[in-house]
C-alpha cells in the first residue's frame, strides 16, 4: 500500500516536457525571422569575394581576350555546343563581337568593385551573379579551383542581406532622416528600371539566348525588387513586417549554406586525400614543389623541399586539419585555433605555390566562422586607420563644406 502511495507521489520525468518544447521551438523561430543573423560574416562574403574577383580580372586584364575574348582557344562554336549540352548561363554566348566582350568584362570588374563597396547591394549582387557565370562558363577549362568556389558564393550572395554592415547602403541608411523602409531610392528604382527594360529589349530582338531555367531566375529576382519597391510606396507596417520575415529567413539559409559549403569542401578534400598514397606516406607536398608552375620561387621550393621531416609533418597536418576542421565547430576555442592554422596554411600556398586568387578565395571562406566580436575588433581598427589618413582632409574642409557634406548621400 506504502509503495502505491509513494509512485504515486513520484513526478513524472515528462512533465512539462511539452511547454518546454513550445518554447524552445518559439524562440528558434523568434530568432531566425526577427533578424539577419551573422551581419558581419555576410560582409565578409560580400567584400572578399568582390575583392578577389576584380583583382583576379585586373591581373588577366592584358590575357582577357586569350582568356575569355574572340582569340580564346576554346572557340566560340565549342563553347555554344557545350552550353547547349548543359544549360549553362553566360552573357558571352550572345555575341562574338569584341565590343560585347569587353562591355561584360569591364561591366563586371566595375560591379565587382561596387559591391566590395557595398553600392546598392541588392542590383550589385545579381549582377556580380551574372558576371561571374558568364565568364567562368565562358572557359571552363580555366581555374585552380577558387573559381569553383567564388563561382558557388557569387550565386549565394544574391540571397543575402549583405549590405546591412560595412556598406556604402548602410551610411546612406544611418544619414536618412525617414525610415529606410518609408523611403524611396531612386537610384535603385533607376537601376532597376533599366535592368528589366535591357533584359526585355535582348529577348524581343533575340540577341539573348536564355535556358527557361534562367529566364524564370532571372524575371523572379526582379519581380521581387519590384515587390519591394511597391511596398514602400504603400507604407504598410503588415506588408513590411512579412518581407523583413521572408528575407531574413532566406538570409539565415543562405548563410547556413554557405558556412555548411565551407565543411563540405574541406571534408571531401581531407578524406580524399586519405585514400591517397601519396598523401599516406606524407611525400604528397614533395611534387608539386617540383613543378614549374606551383614553384614561382625555385630557390624558396627546394629549400622546404630538402627537409624531408617538415614535407611529411606539412602533408599528415594538411589532411587532419581538413578532416578535423567540421568537427572542431563543436567547440568555440578548438575552432579558433583550427581557423588561425588553415589562414596560415593557405598564405602559405599563395606565396610557395603562386596560386594567390585560390589562397584568398579559402581564407575569405574560413572568415565566416570568426567571430563576431573579432570581426567587430578588425573592422573598428580599420575605421580609426581610415580616420588617421582622411584626418588632414577632414582638417581643410571649411565649416560650410561639413554641412553640405552631411546633407549629401552616397
Amino acid at each position: 500500500m506504502s509503495v502505491e502511495k509513494d509512485t504515486a507521489r513520484t513526478p513524472s520525468p515528462f512533465k512539462g516536457m511539452g511547454s518546454k518544447l513550445d518554447a524552445a521551438i518559439a524562440r528558434f523561430l523568434y530568432r531566425i525571422t526577427s533578424a539577419a543573423l551573422a551581419p558581419y560574416q555576410a560582409a565578409v562574403v560580400r567584400i572578399g569575394f568582390a575583392l578577389t574577383f576584380a583583382l583576379y580580372l585586373l591581373r588577366e586584364w592584358p590575357h582577357r581576350l586569350e582568356l575569355y575574348g574572340t582569340t580564346n582557344p576554346w572557340g566560340f562554336d565549342l563553347a555554344q555546343r557545350l552550353i547547349a549540352s548543359n544549360n549553362a548561363f553566360t552573357v558571352l554566348l550572345w555575341s562574338n563581337h569584341r565590343l560585347w566582350f569587353e562591355l561584360v568584362y569591364h561591366g563586371v570588374l566595375v560591379v565587382s568593385v561596387l559591391l566590395l563597396l557595398g553600392w546598392h547591394t541588392r542590383t550589385m549582387s545579381i549582377l556580380f551573379m551574372v558576371g561571374v557565370l558568364s565568364l567562368m562558363n565562358r572557359s571552363v577549362l580555366l581555374g585552380d579551383g577558387g573559381d569553383t568556389l567564388i563561382h558557388l558564393m557569387a550565386s549565394y550572395l544574391v540571397l543575402t542581406r549583405c549590405g546591412q554592415v560595412w556598406s556604402l547602403d548602410a551610411r546612406r541608411r544611418e544619414r536618412q532622416e525617414t525610415p529606410p523602409r518609408h523611403s524611396c531610392d531612386r537610384v535603385s528604382v533607376t537601376l532597376w528600371i533599366l535592368a528589366g527594360a535591357g533584359l526585355a529589349l535582348a529577348q524581343m530582338t533575340g540577341f539573348a539566348k536564355l535556358p527557361k531555367g534562367w529566364v524564370l531566375i532571372l524575371w523572379g529576382l526582379w519581380l521581387i525588387q519590384a515587390l519591394w519597391f511597391w511596398a514602400g510606396r504603400r507604407r504598410s507596417p503588415d506588408t513590411w513586417a512579412l518581407l523583413d520575415v521572408v528575407a531574413n529567413l532566406v538570409h539565415n539559409a543562405a548563410m547556413l549554406v554557405i558556412a555548411a559549403q565551407v565543411c563540405l569542401l574541406y571534408a571531401t578534400a581531407g578524406w580524399y586525400k586519405v585514400q591517397g598514397s601519396r598523401w599516406q606516406d606524407g611525400s604528397a607536398l614533395h611534387f608539386p614543389l617540383h613543378l614549374d608552375y606551383f614553384s614561382p620561387w625555385a630557390g624558396l621550393s627546394q629549400v622546404l623541399d630538402s627537409r624531408s621531416t617538415i614535407v611529411t609533418l606539412i602533408t599528415y597536418g594538411t589532411v587532419v586539419a581538413q578532416v578535423a576542421f567540421p568537427f572542431t565547430l563543436l567547440n568555440r576555442r578548438v575552432k579558433n585555433v583550427m581557423l588561425a592554422i588553415l589562414i596560415t596554411e593557405h598564405a602559405t600556398i599563395a606565396v610557395i605555390c603562386g596560386l594567390p586568387f585560390f589562397s584568398l578565395a579559402m581564407i575569405v571562406s574560413d572568415m565566416v566562422f570568426l567571430p563576431t566580436n573579432f570581426l567587430c575588433w578588425g573592422g573598428s581598427r580599420i575605421a580609426a586607420a581610415r580616420d588617421r589618413i582622411t584626418a588632414p582632409l577632414r582638417r581643410n574642409k571649411g565649416p560650410g563644406d561639413r554641412n553640405e557634406s552631411r546633407g549629401v548621400t552616397v
